[in-house]
This record gives structure tokens, sequence and C-alpha cells, in this order.
């Protein structure tokens, strides 16, 4: 009996998830899963990347969740340091690095994301690095061993303030160079002004609205400083934080149908509009809002697992479909946490809401408690509706997980007066009375009662 095969490139968070769910759902004799993946390593964790270079994980290998042994006892195959040469949608087949061709009755292309770099002069010099493969975290680790001291990031997301952070942590100079009015452009104004604040008072120096124009290079060839039109800004060490694109060179190549983001396109099942016995998960493929059922780009671990989950499961025979995405992030910068879902005002109004928003100011525990930090709460909501859009957090330790309760009535549909009302806990070491969340849906309720 001959066994069908499934060939999955990328052995990342949405490859191997997709493989790991085919595989649980068809028996090894039923289903042949090959994994080809051009680096060394599968199934790790580049958002722990920055807490590696810190020192809060002290060994890279905790990083991995799973090893190609691991996996290879699960009847999957992995073939490490192969890369995906091209693909024949016709003949349904795969030519590899390796010379070999590899035909397929499924496919799921997960080639990921590729860091965005600006064009220009001296990116390529010795002492600039990506945030993106362990190989990038080791290249960091090695730079500060020899005596970096004075590190710029490019970029304000979340991977450039998680670097800014830890660099600075390492004793390193820090400047943060953006091309943004403010860190964190999924923030609104007010929101980002409370970031860039608290950097600064950290010893983090950030330059805004100042796009690089050159990074100069020292008779070396090695990084000297990086150049904006407003000023030049000494560094031996320039750290890439400027977010990632869809990586879909060999998708585009054979023929596969990209979307209005520039990703794979894809239907719910992450099958290729173009190709369906052909799947796409993860930061290669477009998905969706939750919201306003629009195309998006989003490239986060959460969504790439929950996609290649989905994509295994259609190829196991079971039914299942994404939902879509929120948005949902979470980082820190120092002891200050920021957190957002949803829409902010900018994209609520490119969606054509008629929205309103509340801002509250509270504290994370009740005020007498000890360790009590302020916390920001700003909650988007459409006018008619009273439904809620959006939300955004700024505050001390115990403010960034609140996002999630948020997220989950956002994701439900909820209205602000309808949140308000749940029932949240409460004992003083943990919040106020009323947590700060429900404060502000409250407020946002009232208003929209008024």
């Amino acid at each position: 009996m001959t066994r069908d095969r499934l060939v999955v490139i990328g052995g990342d968070a949405a490859g191997m998830s997709a493989a790991a769910q085919a595989r649980r759902l068809r028996g090894a004799g039923d289903l042949e899963i090959v994994v080809v993946e051009q680096g060394p390593d599968v199934s790790y964790s580049a958002c722990g990347l920055p807490y590696w270079v810190g020192g809060e994980v002290p060994d890279r290998d905790l990083l991995i969740a799973r090893t190609p042994t691991q996996f290879a006892a699960d009847d999957i195959e992995v073939r490490l340091g192969t890369r995906a040469e091209s693909i024949d949608l016709a003949a349904g087949s795969v030519t590899t690095s390796a010379g070999d061709t590899l035909g397929y009755d499924s496919l799921v292309v997960a080639t990921g994301g590729r860091p965005l770099r600006p064009d220009v002069p001296g990116l390529d010099a010795d002492g600039v690095h990506g945030v993106h493969r362990l190989a990038d975290g080791a290249d960091i680790r090695a730079a500060l061993a020899a005596g970096a001291r004075r590190a710029v990031v490019l970029g304000g997301g979340y991977i450039g303030l998680e670097m800014a952070d830890v660099l600075h942590g390492r004793g390193l100079d820090v400047t943060v160079v953006l091309a943004d009015p403010f860190p964190m452009a999924q923030l609104d104004a007010e929101m980002g002004e409370r970031v860039c604040k608290a950097m600064g008072d950290l010893g983090i120096a950030v330059q805004t609205e100042q796009p690089v124009r050159e990074i100069e290079v020292d008779a070396d060839g090695a990084v000297a400083a990086v150049r904006t039109d407003d000023g030049r800004y000494p560094a031996d060490l320039v750290v890439l934080g400027l977010g990632m694109g869809p990586e879909v060179a060999l998708a585009e190549a054979a023929g596969l149908r990209l979307g209005e983001t520039g990703a794979v396109e894809v239907d719910r099942t992450q099958r290729s509009r173009s190709h369906p016995e052909v799947f796409a998960a993860g930061d290669c493929s477009q998905t969706y809002s939750r919201i306003t059922g629009e195309p998006l780009h989003v490239a986060l671990g959460t969504h790439a697992n929950k996609q290649g989950r989905v994509a295994g499961s259609v190829i196991g025979g079971r039914p299942a479909r994404f939902a879509g995405v929120l948005g949902t992030a979470l980082t820190k910068v120092g002891d200050l946490e920021i957190a957002r879902t949803g829409l902010c005002t900018t994209q609520a109004e490119a969606a054509g809401y008629d929205y309103r928003t509340e801002t509250i100011e509270g504290t994370t525990k009740a005020g007498y408690y000890p360790g009590a930090e302020p916390i920001t709460v700003k909650l988007l909501s459409d006018r008619g509706s009273g439904r809620l859009l959006g939300a955004q957090i700024v505050g001390g330790p115990g403010s960034g997980k609140r996002i999630d309760v948020l997220a989950t009535a956002i994701w439900a549909g909820l209205t602000a007066e309808e949140f308000a009302g749940s029932d949240l806990s409460y004992a003083p070491p943990f919040s106020p009375t009323y947590d700060p969340v429900l404060v502000a849906a409250r407020v946002a309720s009232r208003v929209e009662q008024g």
C-alpha cells in the first residue's frame, strides 16, 4: 500500500505544528511526513532571543521546544540544512538543495517571515544583526563578549524595544532610532508617549522621526555609527528591529497566488486559494481581522502555531478553520508593561468606524496595598452599538496580562456595558475593587448611555 506524503517547507512554529497535528490524526502507516528546514534547528522560540541575549535565559537549548530526534519518534522526518529550491505545482513536487525531488499529496508552505531591511548603505557591515534565528542571538552574544559598548537599535516594535531593554540591562549605551513619531506604532500617540518617557527615564535614548540614511563603517568594514538627517549615533553594534514581512519568494516563483498584503492568499482552512492541495501557515500567509474581516499580515508566533494546527487538522481529515486575529501582543521595557489588542484609532478610522475612546488612570493593586503601580487603560468602542473595538494598556508590573481579558471580550463581541458588568476577581494584592479594565468599560458605557 502506497502512503500519502505530506511535505512541509519550514520547520518552526507553523510548519512543525502542521506536521505534528497531521501525525496525531493520521497513523504512520497512512501518511509519510517530511519536513525540509534550511537552518540547523526546528521548533525554536524566536521570541525568546532577546532574553537569551540578556541572560535571563541561560542556555540556547532552552529555546528549543522539540528536537528532530523527538519528531522522528513520531515518524516525522526532519531534514535539517536542506533548502527547498523550487515547487512544481503541476507535478506536485519539491526540489531541494540536496538534489532530491519530493513528490507530495499535500504541501504546507511555512517559510516564515523575513526581517525588514531599509535600503541604505552599510547595512551588511560587520556588527549589524537581525533578531530572527538562533544564530542571530549567538552573534549578538559574541559581540557583547568581544566588548561592544554602544548599541543602536533600529525600530521600535516589540523586538526593537525588547532588544533595547536587554542591551541596556547588559550595561551598553543604547539609542533607539525610529522613523515613526513614537515607539510601538500600533499604540495611539498618548500611549506611545508614555513608552517613550519610560525609556528615557531608564537611560535609553529615543530618536524619533529619523529614518536611517546610512550605516557608517570604519577602515576594517565594521559598523561605526548610524546616520540620519538629524544626527549621527556612534555604535559598535546595530540591531535591526524593524518588523517582519512575509517570506514568499519560493511561493511566488511557483505561482501560488499572493494576497494584497504580499503574503500567500489562503482561505480559512489555510488552503491556498489558487492551489487547494497546498496550504500556507504562519508569517508567510495572509490572515484577516476578527473585527473588520479585512486582510492582514501579522507576524506573531501565537498565530503561526494556530494556523499550522488548522492546516494539519484539515490534512489529517478533521474540519478546522482559522478564526482571525486581533493582533493581541504584550512586551515590556524595564518595569513598564505594554499591551494592545484589536484596533487602534488609526485602524478604526481606516475601517470606517464611528468610534469613541476612553482613557482611565488607576493602580494595579488596591491603592493602599504595598507595590501598587500606576496603570493606564484605553478603550475604543463603536459609537452606535457600544461594541468594544480595541484596547491598550501601559503600566507597572501586573498591568500587561490584563490585556487578555479585554481581548476575550473583543473576541466575543461584547459591548462596553456588557463587559463592565462581568464578574472579575478581586483581592487587594491583585487589583482594586473595580479592576482598571472594568473602570474603563464602565466609563465607556456611561458615556454611551448618556
